[in-house]
Order: structure tokens, then C-alpha cells, then sequence
């Protein structure tokens, strides 16, 4: 399929717009989740760490001297005690004139190093939070308090304790990939959600495609089938068409009746007037008006079968099967040429042949065809029908070869001229091969004559075909 018509195909627009639509969602999604997901796991964090805070706050005394001291066995975490175990404390004095001292006392997780803390000024009982780097270049959460007491009320002491932040990372980072692959295999099963809602939302018209395929290849006449209330509307309104489709081609051809009928009847009543005439008197003026009355008539008949067809050739629903119509203009042509003993061998085609149009247009083309071949004939004519193979619309040749005297390469451009007849002692008027060319036409077809191989003229017609209904339906030709 084209880039063009797989990007205005509606099935691939749905299915594009419903994947955009769903990768946008779930990324808003993960990206919104993920910053949930953190900030839930950095407040906990950081309720965790106050309350560590809060405990060595409580521990910090101070001796005789004024010396703070805090007892690293009151404090219940063993980390502490652990180097570099990831959780900190620290004590800074600060005194009224701006000086500080960092690392008055400090846990012995910090071993020999000291935290870094920002030059900021904090409120008495104030918390402040803010992210650095520790021991080891390791990222931290650190918490600072800053307290006095009013036995030196020109110092400030500052309490910090920090955690490493290598376990919430990585917390954030497994969530972050369990969710990943969670999200992805969502957006598998919802693309195969939306694919299964396509298919199923567009199988109404899949029903209608088979429906219209059936009524262009002449299996049924209307749309047939169950539809549901959206599509109902549009198929009610397509059967309509058809059937005023119908009502004006039966007005057209009960109309082109009545023109036959009225014009024929003159006809008959000049010939019948030129025959009695011609029988008593023996005029050249009445042989002349029954030939041409005659003429008329085959005239008539060749528009009106002309005009039937282009008014029906179009018309959905023609199906009409080859074997039953080649079998009885056979039966036929074998009694009309019984006196000259010609042979008509009909081979079989391997599957049911239909031509997709009306009877009686294709008992005209054939009989003609027919007609013609044996009256050329020396002994044989033989006809054969096949299915064109990978034809689209499907097509079916009908071969019509006699084993006659054939027609010269020169002449065969000059057959099919209307009233042309190349040999005067055949009985014709020269209309039958004009006539099957004209409706070969108006069905879209395509009549060829070509030298027989071992002698005589081989006749092909390609005509358009209809699928049969089932593989026993119709009659072999």
C-alpha cells in the first residue's frame, strides 16, 4: 500500500491518532507518577531525618563549663557509631560577633571529616533543608536547627544531621523502572485493544464491501445483511437507489417495446401490402418495398437491442449462466444447418461460466457468432469457454473456430463493417458480426477474428463475468 493511501485509509488514521493519544497519556503519565512517587518517598525521607534531629536535639547537654555534650549511647540508631554509614550529626557554635566553629562535636560516622553547611542565618527552632555532599562525595539530605540557651545567650549552636541520599535514588530509580516496563506493557494491551475496537467498529463496512461486491458481481440484486443503526440508514438509502434504478430501466425498455410495436405494425401492414402486390402482379416496386420493410425490421431490432443495452449494461444484480444459453443456441444452429451435416463441438470450461449481463444480449452475440461459423463451416465448428485468469474486473473468452475456407489477413479489418458482406452467395445481410461488435462494446468487451491455425476463422469474445453463488451452482458451458 502507498504512503498516500495508508495515510487517508481510516483504519490506519484511527489507529494512529488512538496510539499518539495513548503514548502522550501514559508518558504524562509516568513523568506525573514519577514526581509523585519521589516526592512522597523524599517527604518520609525527611520526616525520618527530623526525627533524628529531634532525638540528638534532645541529647545536646551542657556541663558545668558550658560545654555541650552529647552522649552517642543515648542515641538509639547504630549508624552513628558506624564511619560513613550514611547518617550524620554535627554541632557548630556560633558566637555573637560572627565567628563559627564547625564540628564542636560531631558523630563518628563523620570520622576526621566535617559537614558542609551554607552561610545562611536561620531563626532560633527553625528547620532548614537543603541537599550537599558528605563524606565520600556522597549527595545528602541535610537538616539544620539552631538553638541557645540562656546561660550563654552570646553563642548560637547549630544542630545538623544529614543522610546519605544513595537510598532514595535508588528507590526513585527501581520505581521508576518497574513503572517503565508496567507502562509499556499497558500501552501494548491498549494498542491491542484499540485494535481489536477498530476492527470490530469497522466491520460494518467490511460487511458492506462484501455486500456491494456481491451485488456487482450479480449474486443479489440489493445489500444484503445485518447492520448496525448508524449503517442501516445509508444501506436503506443505497437499496433505493437501486431499486428507481430498476423501475426506470423496466420504464425504459417497456418504452422501447411500445416504439417497436408502433413501428413495426406499418411495417407489417407495407409488407403485407407488397407481398399481395408482389404475388399478383409481380411488381419490381413491391420487391423493392419488401426488401426494405425486411431491412427495417433487422434495423430496428439491431437499435433497440442497442439502446436495451446501454441502458441495462451498468445496472447491478446481471448474472446469467453461459451453459444453459451456448447449450441452446446449439440445439439451435444443429437444426437450422441439419442439410449441410455441420458438427458443433462445445468443450467444457472447468468451473461455471456467467456473464455479467442479460440473456438476451448474450443469446444476440453468441447466436450471431454461431450462425456465422457454420454457415462458413465445412464440417466442424468448435467452441470452447474459459475464465480469464487474474482478470480484474473478472473476464471469460468464448472461442468460436470453424474449419471453413477463413478470410484473407487483408479482409479481416473490413468484417464488422455494418452491411458489408464480402461473399454475396451466403445468405445475410451483413449485420450480424456489426451487431456483435456493438454490444461487445457497450458491455466493455472485446471481439477478435484471426486465421484458425489448421484452416477457417477462430472467433474470440471476451465478455465480463460474474462469481457463481457456490461451486455447484450453474451449469458447466
Amino acid at each position: 500500500m502507498s504512503l498516500w493511501r495508508r495515510a487517508t485509509s481510516l483504519r490506519f488514521r484511527l489507529l494512529a491518532a488512538t496510539l499518539v493519544a495513548l503514548v502522550l497519556a501514559l508518558l504524562l503519565a509516568g513523568v506525573l507518577l514519577s514526581g509523585l512517587f519521589r516526592d512522597h518517598v523524599m517527604r518520609q525521607f525527611e520526616a525520618a531525618l527530623t526525627q533524628q534531629l529531634d532525638q540528638v536535639t534532645a541529647r545536646l547537654e551542657f556541663d558545668a563549663a558550658g560545654q555541650p555534650l552529647i552522649d552517642p549511647q543515648a542515641l538509639s540508631d547504630p549508624r552513628w557509631q558506624k564511619p560513613y554509614s550514611g547518617l550524620y550529626w554535627q554541632l557548630d557554635r556560633t558566637t555573637a560577633d560572627g565567628l563559627s566553629r564547625a564540628g564542636v562535636l560531631r558523630s563518628r560516622s563523620l570520622w576526621d571529616t566535617s559537614l558542609p553547611l551554607l552561610a545562611d542565618e536561620l531563626a532560633d527552632g527553625a528547620v532548614h533543608v537543603h541537599q550537599g555532599k558528605g563524606p565520600l562525595d556522597a549527595p545528602l539530605l541535610i537538616l539544620e536547627r539552631k538553638v541557645k540557651i540562656a546561660e550563654q545567650p552570646d553563642a548560637r549552636w547549630r544542630i545538623v544531621v544529614a543522610a546519605d541520599l544513595q537510598e532514595v535514588t535508588g528507590a526513585v530509580d527501581s520505581f521508576n523502572g518497574v513503572m517503565a516496563a508496567s507502562l509499556a506493557v499497558l500501552l501494548v494491551l491498549l494498542v491491542l485493544a484499540a485494535l481489536a475496537q477498530v476492527a470490530v467498529g469497522l466491520s460494518p463496512l467490511r460487511t458492506m464491501q462484501r455486500a456491494l461486491a456481491d451485488v456487482h458481481e450479480g449474486r443479489t440484486q440489493r445489500l444484503q445483511g445485518r447492520f448496525p443503526t448508524e449503517v442501516q440508514p445509508l444501506i436503506d438509502d443505497f437499496n433505493d437507489v437501486l431499486d428507481r434504478n430498476t423501475e426506470v430501466v423496466a420504464r425504459a425498455r417497456t418504452q422501447a417495446g411500445n416504439l417497436a410495436h408502433a413501428l413495426k405494425t406499418p411495417l407489417s401492414v407495407l409488407d403485407q401490402a407488397a407481398a399481395g402486390t408482389l404475388a399478383a402482379q409481380g411488381s419490381e416496386l413491391a420487391r423493392l418495398v419488401k426488401e426494405q420493410v425486411g431491412l427495417s425490421r433487422r434495423h430496428i431490432d439491431w437499435h433497440l437491442a442497442r439502446a436495451r443495452v446501454a441502458a441495462t449494461q451498468r445496472l447491478p444484480g446481471q448474472r446469467t449462466a453461459l451453459g444453459p444459453v451456448l447449450a441452446g443456441l446449439v440445439r439451435v444452429m444443429e437444426r437450422v444447418h441439419a442439410a449441410r451435416g455441420v458438427a458443433i463441438t462445445v468443450q467444457a470450461a472447468d468451473v461455471p461460466l456467467f456473464f455479467a449481463g442479460e440473456e438476451q444480449d448474450l443469446q444476440e452475440m453468441l447466436g450471431n457468432l454461431l450462425d456465422n461459423a457454420c454457415k462458413w463451416a465445412g464440417s466442424t465448428v468448435t467452441v470452447h469457454a474459459e475464465a480469464v485468469m487474474g482478470s480484474k474486473p473478472p473476464q471469460m473468452q468464448i472461442h468460436i473456430q470453424d474449419d471453413g475456407p477463413g478470410i484473407n489477413a487483408a479482409h479481416l479489418a473490413l468484417v464488422g463493417a455494418r452491411g458489408l458482406r464480402l461473399d454475396e452467395s451466403v445468405p445475410g445481410t451483413g449485420l450480424g458480426l456489426a451487431i456483435v461488435q456493438d454490444l461487445v462494446g457497450l458491455y466493455g468487451g472485446e471481439l477478435t477474428l484471426q486465421p484458425a491455425g489448421g484452416g477457417g476463422l477462430r472467433a474470440t469474445l471476451r465478455l465480463p463475468a460474474a462469481t457463481a453463488f457456490g461451486a455447484s451452482a450453474g451449469v458447466r458451458a
